[in-house]
This record gives C-alpha cells, sequence and structure tokens, in this order.
C-alpha cells in the first residue's frame, strides 16, 4: 500500500480476509501454548498515548530499527457524507497532496524524494488517513509535511479540475475489479436508505460538481483536533514526539463545536443480481450482519471467520487445506475461487463469503447450498481440535499483519479510533484462546440463524435463487 508520493485512492472497506496455507489436518502443534510465546507477548514494547491540549491524541511504538512511520488517523470518511457531497472524502484525500500554502506539489514530491521517504494515504467508509514512511532521524520533517497537508491545502480551483478527470478515470478501473464492485454494491444493499451504503469514491454527478467550498466545509466540519490520532512506529522516542507534535499541530483549534454525528447503521435484507450471460464467470457474495469492532463476539466470528476460510482452484491443496469447507468445495471442484471475509464498523458489520462461479446454473446453486450447509455445521458440529486450529491460525495472521513500522502504525491509528486504546497482544491472545465450540455455537446462531442474509450477483447469474432462499430458515437442521 505504500506507493511514492501517489496517494492510494482504491483502499476500499476495512475487511479483515482469511488468508489460509497449506497446513496439515493432523494435530494441533501446542506452539501457541509455549511459555516462551506467551512471554514474548507479554514483553512486546507498549504504546503509549498523549492526548494534546487540543484533544490530538499522539500514540507511539518503539521499535529498534533506523525507520519509523508516522501518520494521521482521522474519524473521517464516506459515512459522514451526504447524497449531495458523497465523494467528497476521497477527493480531498487526492487533492492535498497536490500543493499546500507553504509548498506547491513539485517541492512537496521533490522534499519526499529526496528523504527518500514514502508519502501516502487512504479513505474507508469510516476513516483517512494520511502517513509517511521515513528515516528515523526524518521524523520531525514528515511530521511537518503532514501538519502542512492538513493545515494548508492550497485547494486550487485548477488542481480541483484535473483531479475531477483523474477520479473518474480511475472510477473507471475500479468498474474493471469486480471483486471490489461486489463489495461496494453488497453495502448499498445491506444498507440502504444510510450512508454505509454510498461508494467511496462517489458517484459520477458529485466528482463533476464537487467544489471547493464542498472541500473546505469537510475540512471545517471532520479535520478536528479531537478527532485525528497521530500514530507512529518505529525509531521514536514517544517524549519526542510529543514535543514534535505540539510544535506541529499545537495551534489547531476546534473550528466545529457541534460534534457531528452520523446516522446509525440500517441493515436490511435484500438482494441484487446484475446479470450478464456474455461475462465468462459469476461473482457471488451472501453475507448477514456481522458486529462492530467493539462487540463482545468480535473474535469468535474472526474464528468462524478462519474455519471457513478461502480457497482457489489455481493453487490446489486438496487434503492438506485447513479448512474442511475449502477441502469440500476442493472436491467439488466449484467455484473456481472463494473467500471468506468479516468486515466491521462502529456499530455493525457484514460476515460472510465472495466466490466466483462457472458461467451455468447449477454452479452458483451449489456453492450457495454449500454455504448453508457450512454455515449450520458452525452451528452444530465443529469439532474442538478444528476450533483450536482455527485459532492458531488466526493468531499467526493476526501477528504477521503487525510485522513492520507501517503496519503496526497502521494497528495502533485503527485500534485508537475504534478502540480508544491499542489492545495488547497479550489480551488478543487471551480473548481468541477464550472461543470455544460453545461459544462458537452460540455466536453463529446469534448472527446466522433465522436471519435476512445479502447476497449480490454479477455476471452469468441465472442461477441465483431469491435472497429469502438463502435464509438458515428456523425449519433448517440447525437444530
Amino acid at each position: 500500500m505504500t506507493l511514492p508520493r501517489v496517494p492510494s485512492a482504491l483502499v476500499r472497506p476495512l475487511r479483515t480476509v482469511v488468508q489460509s496455507s497449506a497446513l496439515s489436518s493432523k494435530a494441533v502443534a501446542p506452539i501457541v501454548t509455549s511459555d516462551s510465546y506467551r512471554k514474548s507477548l507479554l514483553n512486546m514494547n507498549p504504546t503509549e498515548v498523549t492526548c494534546l491540549s487540543n484533544g490530538l491524541h499522539v500514540c507511539s511504538e518503539y521499535i529498534d530499527t533506523p525507520t519509523a512511520t508516522i501518520g494521521l488517523w482521522i474519524d473521517a470518511g464516506t459515512r459522514w457524507e451526504n447524497e449531495q457531497n458523497n465523494g467528497v472524502a476521497h477527493f480531498l484525500e487526492h487533492l492535498v497532496f497536490k500543493g499546500t500554502a507553504n509548498r506547491s506539489q513539485h517541492e512537496l514530491e521533490i522534499e519526499v524524494e529526496n528523504m527518500g521517504a514514502h508519502l501516502n494515504a487512504y479513505t474507508s467508509r469510516e476513516q483517512t488517513v494520511y502517513y509517511a514512511k521515513c528515516f528515523a532521524k526524518d521524523v520531525d520533517r514528515s511530521m511537518d509535511m503532514l501538519a502542512d497537508i492538513l493545515q494548508n491545502p492550497r485547494l486550487e480551483e485548477g488542481a480541483i479540475d484535473r483531479e475531477r478527470h483523474v477520479i473518474l478515470r480511475e472510477m473507471q478501473e475500479v468498474e474493471t475489479n469486480l471483486q471490489e464492485v461486489i463489495f461496494d454494491h453488497l453495502h448499498a444493499v445491506a444498507f440502504q436508505g444510510t450512508p454505509l451504503s454510498f461508494n467511496i469514491l462517489g458517484p459520477t454527478e458529485n466528482i463533476k460538481s464537487i467544489s471547493r467550498a464542498d472541500l473546505l466545509d469537510y475540512i471545517t466540519k471532520h479535520y478536528q483536533p479531537k478527532q485525528i490520532y497521530l500514530a507512529a512506529a518505529g525509531g521514536v522516542d514517544h517524549a519526542e514526539l510529543v514535543k514534535l507534535a505540539e510544535k506541529h499541530f499545537g495551534d489547531m483549534k476546534t473550528t466545529h463545536t457541534h460534534p457531528f454525528d452520523y446516522p446509525p447503521a440500517r441493515y436490511t435484507g435484500s438482494h441484487m443480481k446484475n446479470r450478464d450471460d456474455s461475462m465468462e464467470l459469476a461473482h457471488v457474495a451472501i453475507a448477514v450482519e456481522g458486529c462492530s469492532w467493539t462487540n463482545p463476539d468480535y473474535f469468535a466470528l474472526m474464528v468462524a471467520n478462519t474455519l471457513v476460510g478461502n480457497w482457489n482452484k489455481a493453487q490446489g491443496g486438496g487434503k492438506t487445506l485447513p479448512s474442511k469447507f475449502a477441502r469440500k468445495i476442493h472436491d467439488l471442484g466449484h467455484p473456481q475461487s472463494y473467500m471468506a471475509f468479516n468486515t466491521c464498523y462502529k456499530d455493525t458489520g457484514l460476515w460472510g463469503l465472495y466466490g466466483v462461479c462457472e458461467p451455468n446454473d447449477d454452479a452458483v446453486r451449489i456453492f450457495l447450498g454449500e454455504v448453508q450447509a457450512e454455515w449450520r455445521r458452525l452451528y452444530r458440529s465443529v469439532s474442538p481440535g478444528e476450533v483450536q486450529r482455527a485459532k492458531n491460525l488466526l493468531k499467526t495472521l493476526l501477528l504477521a499483519q503487525c510485522d513492520g513500522t507501517t503496519a503496526v502504525c497502521e494497528d495502533i491509528g485503527r485500534q485508537m479510533l475504534t478502540y480508544g486504546r491499542r489492545i495488547s497482544l497479550a489480551e488478543i491472545d487471551a480473548r481468541i484462546e477464550a472461543v470455544t465450540p460453545d461459544v462458537l455455537r452460540r455466536v453463529v446462531g446469534e448472527f446466522v440463524y433465522d436471519k435476512d442474509p445479502v447476497l449480490v450477483g454479477i455476471g452469468a447469474t441465472e442461477g441465483m435463487p431469491d435472497y429469502t432462499l438463502t435464509k438458515i430458515q428456523q425449519s433448517s437442521p440447525m437444530d
């Protein structure tokens, strides 16, 4: 995700996707319960947090490395938009790199390149992020640039007009990525009538009409000190970081005194089918309403997500696949691929599967039938060994996601926004370990049993049933 100078625009909802590898299905090795493993978790460097007088939080973790990643995690994104300005958060993310009151675009790019740094950004439905990866000795200069683009964007009319064309081309590129399109449609039908259904890039008509006044209004309302977490990881001293934050952000004032409350989520079971028989494949996603980041059942749903796993026909695997569902799909030979996902937000989520099927009636129907059967199995017959294996794999995946200063920095920023604190690896390990087959049964029953799903299909979808037929009914053998 780290690209020189150019802000990323293709970041989508924060989806936790299980990436399985070919692991043996035999007895679980007791690696994750060893004393050395637990001691290593307890000996991790702490995340230090300081709140400036204006409400901006400074959070950091020291890692003994000559590099550092520093960024601004802002509690604002597509969900804070309305129908008239949908797309403004992403539009603004593009424009802040086009020059400030103190630096032209060219000067900004040259300064980043001369430091050997990377400056990047992304927008999601609930967060906007600007960050830099640099040498630890250049943290002051990097923070100065981040402060400059955040507080002094030039927003020239010419740059705004040029960026319209860039974003419109970007929208055309996104339309060719059917996985991204599926997830956008999934949100559109699951959260109808609320901002959580909006596309991050916004509709074409908005991109053509967004004005400088719209951009400034969004900054005024949402780029407030109390909504910003400055996160850093690497060779940084927290006390020095706080001094630099005071230097570069201490003068930020609260300019919008009335907190902006986003409309609450409203989930609606429904389906959308965009049939096109000329397409070679059928892309299908099925989901139920999941949980928020802070829900106590979050980790249990993640274990269930890991149990379902993912599979791709090109990768093979066969009997060595860790997921029983993946092994079953492998034996059936279709769909061509699938992945389980768990997308979380402040007050809701989506939990389900995305699959790519062959263009015939039976492929989609059979895939969705197998998904139903797997969800029933998670409720009634998952074994303790299978659950433990999934917990071990989930721990490994989460640990791997915190490898490197950028990954740690992102983890700090995201957790501070979602939880208000950084959850330690030891606590995460304990929460995952607390998931038993009985806990899994309760959680799957609560979130899946007799719940209205959302179903989206694109391509050769003639065989896709109505969403009401994919609901795990009371008359199903889950009891």
